[in-house]
């Protein structure tokens, strides 16, 4: 088959707008637009904020890239489809808030497409992915449960089984082994989603994009004013060398993107403006920082 690429070109493309548009109105600050080409095929969108009082770097980043042979982090898994032309697009965004009390948050929604050979019987080979997650500095409960309970709702339509097969795939894709603990409280991961057809894995994959918004943005207003200091800070900035970890380490889009020569200064537009490590640093039994350890392990919200 030949994939309805322009139907989700557009998707994206009109996802990308609708939460920057979101978080223009909430932190009542522009980003910054910037397009860009690629050399061997596409380009993107980025739009991004540094510096704003709400979110200390935002990026919603939208990108339909196109090369001529595969990437092997693509390929790893599908030998068969070695050596096919491809194009990709979808969008990532990370946003890094300046409040402590508010978390940390990423989405992906995503379509990669393997083209089959000129002149041959093949069809092109398409798959989708995404999910978000959220990740806490000072975690409270019924943020996480109302975090997870949008999540099962984008996807319960779907089957009754993709909420708890999408949440256990993020608990184990978002863990660090070295650090054995999980990056935060979890949500949805996808990946090589095509089972259903293309009009069915592209509506799942829409739904979880629509989530990010109704999931985050009522946490992000229940705690922008509360009050912190230079210990959540110094805390905020600990923890977020565990984001970067995991993102340098683990993170499979960092490596395709740099695998694929994408653009380096969008693909790590995801790192935190900043971030601390502390030898042998153990927060003080019963403190506020010590409460996150709880929340670092798989466990049910609903």
């Amino acid at each position: 088959m030949t994939a309805p690429i322009p139907d989700a070109h557009d998707y994206f493309l009109n996802l990308q707008s609708r939460i920057v548009q979101a978080l223009e109105d909430a932190g009542n600050a522009p980003f910054e637009r910037e397009s860009w080409t690629r050399e061997e095929g596409g380009g993107g969108l980025s739009r991004y904020l540094e510096g704003g009082q709400l979110f200390e770097r935002a990026g919603v980043l939208f990108s339909h890239v196109k090369g001529k042979t595969l990437p092997p982090s693509a390929s790893a898994h599908r030998k068969e489809l070695a050596g096919r032309s491809w194009e990709a697009m979808g969008v990532s965004m990370v946003l890094h808030p300046r409040n402590p009390y508010i978390p940390t948050t990423h989405m992906n929604v995503r379509l990669f497409v393997a083209h089959a050979p000129a002149d041959t019987r093949e069809e092109d080979v398409f798959w989708f992915g995404g999910g978000l997650d959220l990740t806490p500095y000072y975690p409270f409960e019924d943020d996480a449960r109302h975090f997870h309970q949008i999540c099962h709702d984008a996807v319960a339509p779907f089957g009754a089984d993709r909420y708890a097969a999408y949440k256990r795939w993020c608990d184990e894709y978002f863990y660090l082994k070295h650090r054995g603990e999980t990056r935060g409280i979890g949500g949805l991961f996808f990946d090589d989603l095509n089972q259903d057809g293309f009009a069915q894995s592209f509506a799942l994959t829409q739904s979880v994009g629509n989530a990010l918004l109704p999931a985050y943005m009522p946490i992000v207003e229940k705690r922008r004013t509360q009050a912190y200091g230079e210990r959540e800070r110094a805390f905020q900035a600990y923890r977020r060398g565990r984001y970067v970890e995991f993102n340098l380490v683990y993170d499979r889009g960092t490596l395709f993107g740099l695998q694929s020569g994408g653009r380096t200064e969008s693909i790590l537009l995801s790192m935190p403006p900043s971030a601390a490590w502390r030898y042998c640093y153990t927060p003080e039994a019963g403190s506020p920082e010590a409460e996150l350890a709880s929340y670092l392990r798989p466990r049910d919200w609903l």
